[in-house]
């Protein structure tokens, strides 16, 4: 498998220099690193080469990196059936870059990267329809985000008397609580099963 991976990476590195970085064989996953403005060239590419034939896309989705002057991953699955192999490509962004959107390539990349905007705030030029896909409309901020706080911003509920859906700002009725043991069972006023016949043979 792995040596057919190597040929192939090697293939593509051959064929599209232009947009091709980098690329590995780990795990047995070729994995291959594209330079952002040719990922719709390379896409197109893997697509209709016969050695390729990465017909399906599989999933896009993103990995959040914030120590980093490229702080996302934008990272695109294919399936060739035609060749029984899998590819990965990465494409490092900024957070102000705009990807290229792929939809005219395949259909199936509209609600990725839908997605992908959603969670991550990303945003893809050229896409037919670019808004929330899982989160509501009046969201704030992108879930998957490394600094996005884990209580959110906003809370949603019903309200009775106004007999709507109502937003307002998270509202903790509880502090999280802070606790000073080594472990969660220290300081516990618990008896496990057998602790008693311990105590009983003293």
């Amino acid at each position: 498998m792995s040596n057919a991976l190597n040929e192939l990476g090697a293939h593509i590195e051959a064929k599209r220099p232009d947009c091709v970085l980098e690329w590995a064989v780990t795990h047995d996953e070729l994995n291959v690193d594209v330079a952002l403005a040719s990922i719709v060239g390379l896409v197109e590419f893997l697509k209709t080469d016969r050695t390729c034939q990465f017909t399906t896309l599989v999933d896009i989705t993103a990995v959040d990196y914030p120590e980093r002057a490229k702080r996302f991953d934008v990272v695109y699955h294919f399936l060739s059936m035609y060749q029984n192999q899998r590819i990965r490509l990465r494409v490092a962004v900024r957070e102000e870059d705009m990807v290229p959107s792929i939809t005219d390539l395949h259909a199936s990349a509209n609600w990725f990267e839908r997605e992908v905007f959603d969670m991550f705030g990303i945003l893809f030029s050229g896409h037919p329809d670019l808004r929330r896909i899982l989160t509501d409309y009046g969201f704030r901020g992108h879930p998957l985000r490394k600094d996005f706080p884990t209580t959110g911003y906003t809370e949603v509920r019903y309200d009775e008397v106004q007999k709507r859906v109502v937003y307002e700002p998270v509202n903790l009725v509880q502090e999280y609580r802070q606790f000073d043991f080594m472990s969660p069972w220290e300081g516990a006023e618990y008896i496990l099963p057998g602790d008693e016949k311990k105590e009983e043979a003293k």
